[in-house]
């Protein structure tokens, strides 16, 4: 059974030889394109349910086709990126990439986020219907942990309601000061580290550990 089409867009030949058969037992569909233009071309025409993107493209950069890809779809669209391109994961985070992973890449850490981005992209409820995670029910008004009242700030409760609108993604820093505090903050990575702390202190020792920090990118609520 097809769980979905998975457009793999590298022009490394070794990458698809690697991607195409780990991709179809694992129950996918895979596509592939070589070059940024047949990436778009294929997304066009088929309506993939997820794209493996590299950013080292032949002919348009691969932050351009993301910047192309948006403006017609909204596709889930994980990253593949060299080790040392941290400045570019994160332009392509905040340029509307859901995640990346780093080459060279484990293949079950692939699956995983595979399945992540797309049971994301399968959840339609509305931005103001309650959450749960691990014992954390939260809404746009109310936190409970474990059935008990959770005491946050305001700007705690709107981080956490964040990261649980975005589980399992990567947020840049850029993306969670821009939303929380503003577009005239997006520096202040140091302030966001102290709400993160706080958060994760109120949070306690399981819980906490499900926050993630992406050093140098920003930060994740693992499933």
């Amino acid at each position: 059974m097809i769980s979905g089409r998975i457009l793999v867009v590298d022009d490394e030949p070794q990458i698809h030889r690697f991607l195409a058969p780990a991709l179809a037992a694992a129950g996918y569909e895979p596509l592939r394109a070589e070059t940024g233009t047949q990436a778009l071309r294929l997304a066009a025409s088929t309506a993939p349910d997820l794209v493996l993107l590299d950013l080292g493209l032949p002919d348009i950069d691969g932050q351009e086709v993301l910047r192309k890809l948006r403006a017609f779809s909204d596709v889930p669209v994980i990253v593949l990126s060299a080790r040392d391109r941290e400045a570019e994961k994160i332009a392509a985070l905040d340029s509307g990439a859901d995640d990346y992973v780093e080459k060279p890449f484990a293949l079950g850490e692939l699956l995983a986020r595979i399945r992540t981005a797309l049971r994301r992209k399968s959840q339609t409820q509305p931005a103001s219907s309650a959450l749960e995670f691990c014992g954390l029910q939260l809404d746009t008004s109310k936190a409970m942990l474990n059935g008990e009242s959770l005491a946050l700030t305001k700007r705690e409760h709107a981080l956490l309601l964040l990261l649980m609108r975005n589980l399992g993604r990567v947020l840049t820093h850029r993306q969670i000061l821009t939303a929380i505090w503003g577009p005239a903050h997006t520096e202040d990575v140091a302030y966001l580290r102290v709400y993160i702390g706080q958060l994760r202190r109120k949070l306690g020792a399981e819980l906490s550990g499900k926050l993630k920090t992406e050093p140098g990118v920003g930060y994740r609520l693992e499933e």
